[in-house]
């Protein structure tokens, strides 16, 4: 799809005393699906980086970060098979 060429002035609105223009851009990651799996991945990287420190997490009262990293990772693949389905059904339809 060729791009279109306008003459157009960007639209504004005005909010107060401001005014503010709209870019009329394509969002980047329009279903979130990319997003969500270098988060889940960051969440793993934390958690494998954690581990090799478990004795001493366990001694200062902070083992709680590893399990955080072990969940947040747990969620985002929930989150990885919501953002696939939802971009599926969004092909779909």
């Amino acid at each position: 799809m060729a791009p279109v060429e306008r003459d157009e002035q960007p639209l504004t609105r005005e909010i107060g005393n401001r005014t503010f223009f709209v870019a009329d851009v394509q969002p980047l990651d329009v279903d979130g699906v990319r997003t969500v799996e270098v988060g889940t991945a960051l969440w793993l990287l934390g958690f494998v980086a954690l581990l090799p420190f478990y004795g001493r997490l366990e001694d200062s009262g902070n083992e709680w970060w590893l399990w955080t990293c072990l969940a947040g990772f747990g969620l985002g693949l929930f989150g990885l098979e919501y953002c696939r389905r939802r971009r599926k059904a969004r092909a779909d339809s």
